[in-house]
């Protein structure tokens, strides 16, 4: 399969990679028809996609059940008036009739909205006005369906016209009485046919089809648009980043509501030949995540930094990980004493990556490249990456500036199309052929790219620029400190200190002596002048809805103090 789309698979070094790796874009393609129906065709009794839950429910589809369930999910969706162009969301969890139903979407040609269970009403209100969406699938589960009725209620006319649940395994809790006409999905899609012809002209490649809202720490949420040439971009992020394995077994840990999903559950692992393993689970038990991992010979495994802040925490010694053979990382910076540990404890290196909801992987630390703990690694084929300082000017080798990808000689395959009817706020990123992405690095003599924060988050003290993550970094090596988030307090002699909200691992007890140890551990560390001269210490830091720390929402609170 890999092969139809790209001219090359192997290469000798890094260099030959990034200059001669491409991607071949068929026109009008549809990863429904030219990857699911392919290989259902070609291997239709191999697995696909192997999914279980906390509760010890199981199932395994092959690419023929894929293509099935799809099919059928093209006909329901077409049966309630669902045509080209229209605005679906999809609230499915980990559930699998999310692939059900984001390739009956594709087949059709209609622009898929994955969503979070934990929207709010008043956040549907929201996205149901700025897509203008005409439908809803969602999981049978009582504040979901309750926030959707909430919201539809306070809608009126502009109420989406189809609304349809899936039956959750082992939920106890009675649905809430409803007051629309919702839909069976489950029971639809058992009484559709199972076959669905490929309609003319279903989608250019130019046309949308996939909408994410992105959680965005300041303001209202913008809508990133990706047309259907998308999944080839992921193919960079499995083969190259990921690893996955031909008949692997490749685990991603993200809600399907997240772009991290398209990353790591569908596109690229298919079409590089890896099974996709779901784990769908409510709460967050580590030990459990690592038993699932192991009893189900998972081969590659992707999650964010925090999932692996919790594995350190295990007796990692204890477990059997002879299947697994790569771990990747991405969310967020990755904290040196995470990986460290990690690989102590299961002989396993992370690899880390940095991009967006509006790129794919953007750089990586690719498989020719010794991996940095800490270090985002280096570009991508496709992306020309660049740093700019303030005043427009490029920095040199050890100078921070923010990220900027340079796109006038050639798109990266999978970059956005834009923000959904927002040409201006597209324009204010995307200008002068150079997207500026708001995120501020430095690169190193071997080419190495630093993360040190969001543009927005940088400190300016006394002269100095201190980017948040080297002191979160410093604080996070010390056994006391579970999560922390570093920001600037406005300051009359520096004009900005460094202040640390701190969240503490379980043992400890806040005080100004436990604040003078970690000032100083942090002093020793890192330069002293970056130290946090102001301590706090909290229960939880305020986030995003996708898991992101709010660092404005800290710094709001402290002006309002």
């Amino acid at each position: 399969m890999l092969e139809r789309f790209v001219s090359r698979t192997d290469f000798n070094s890094y260099q030959d990679f990034y200059d001669n790796f491409s991607v071949n874009i068929p026109e009008n393609f549809n990863f429904a028809y030219d990857v699911v129906d392919v290989l259902a065709a070609e291997k239709p009794h191999e697995r696909a996609l192997v999914w279980c839950d906390e509760n010890g429910a199981e199932a395994t589809f092959s690419y023929a059940d894929i293509q099935r369930f799809s099919n059928q999910a093209a006909h329901v969706f077409v049966e309630h008036g669902i045509k080209k162009g229209d605005p679906i969301m999809l609230i499915l969890k980990r559930r699998f009739e999310y692939w059900w139903a984001l390739l009956g979407l594709h087949r059709i040609g209609a622009v898929c909205i994955p969503a979070t269970h934990l929207l709010t009403s008043k956040d549907y209100v929201y996205r149901c006005k700025a897509a203008s969406i005409v439908g809803i699938v969602c999981v049978d589960e009582p504040d979901v369906i309750k926030n959707i009725e909430t919201a539809c209620a306070a809608l009126n006319t502009e109420a989406p016209r189809f609304l349809a649940f899936t039956k959750s395994v082992h939920r106890t809790t009675e649905r809430p009485a409803v007051t629309r006409a919702w839909l069976d999905f489950n029971d639809a899609l058992q009484k559709a046919p199972p076959t669905f012809n490929r309609p003319d002209h279903v989608n250019t490649n130019k046309d949308t089809m996939l909408l994410y809202f992105t959680s965005g720490t300041t303001g209202m949420p913008k809508m990133v648009q990706h047309n259907f040439a998308y999944p080839l971009g992921h193919i960079v992020t499995a083969k190259y980043w990921q690893q996955v394995i031909d008949g692997g077994l490749h685990l991603t840990v993200a809600d399907t509501g997240w772009a991290k999903a398209v990353w790591g559950k569908i596109y690229g692992q298919w079409i590089c030949g890896s099974a996709v393993f779901v784990y769908d689970y409510d709460k967050f038990v580590p030990s459990a995540m690592l038993d699932i991992i192991c009893r189900h010979n998972v081969t590659t495994f992707c999650a964010p930094p925090t999932i692996y802040r919790f594995f350190i925490k295990e007796n990692l010694h204890r477990y059997d990980f002879s299947s697994l053979q790569y771990c990747a990382v991405a969310g967020e910076p990755l904290n040196p004493e995470i990986y460290d540990q990690f690989k102590e404890g299961t002989g396993i290196t992370l690899r880390e990556c940095y991009g967006q909801t509006e790129l794919t992987v953007t750089m990586a630390t690719f498989p020719w490249l010794t991996p940095k703990p800490g270090s985002m690694g280096k570009p991508a084929p496709g992306y020309a990456i660049d740093l700019i300082h303030e005043d427009g000017t490029f920095c040199a080798l050890g100078e921070e500036g923010q990220i900027v990808i340079c796109t006038d000689k050639k798109l990266p395959t999978g970059i956005f199309d834009g923000y959904y009817r927002d040409p201006q706020l597209t324009k204010n990123v995307w200008h002068n052929d150079i997207y500026f992405t708001g995120d501020v690095a430095w690169k190193d003599e071997d080419g190495y790219y630093w993360f040190v924060g969001r543009a927005d988050d940088v400190i300016k003290s006394s002269g100095y620029r201190i980017g948040p993550f080297e002191v979160e970094s410093a604080l996070m090596e010390h056994p006391a400190v579970l999560e922390c988030a570093i920001t600037g307090v406005p300051d009359l002699d520096r004009g900005a200190v460094v202040k640390a909200t701190i969240v503490l691992a379980k043992g400890y007890v806040a005080g100004d002596a436990l604040a003078h140890e970690l000032q100083n551990h942090v002093k020793k560390t890192t330069a002293p002048y970056k130290y946090p001269r102001v301590v706090e210490f909290v229960t939880e830091l305020p986030k995003t809805i996708s898991g992101k720390i709010r660092r404005v929402q800290i710094r709001e609170e402290k002006a309002k103090d």
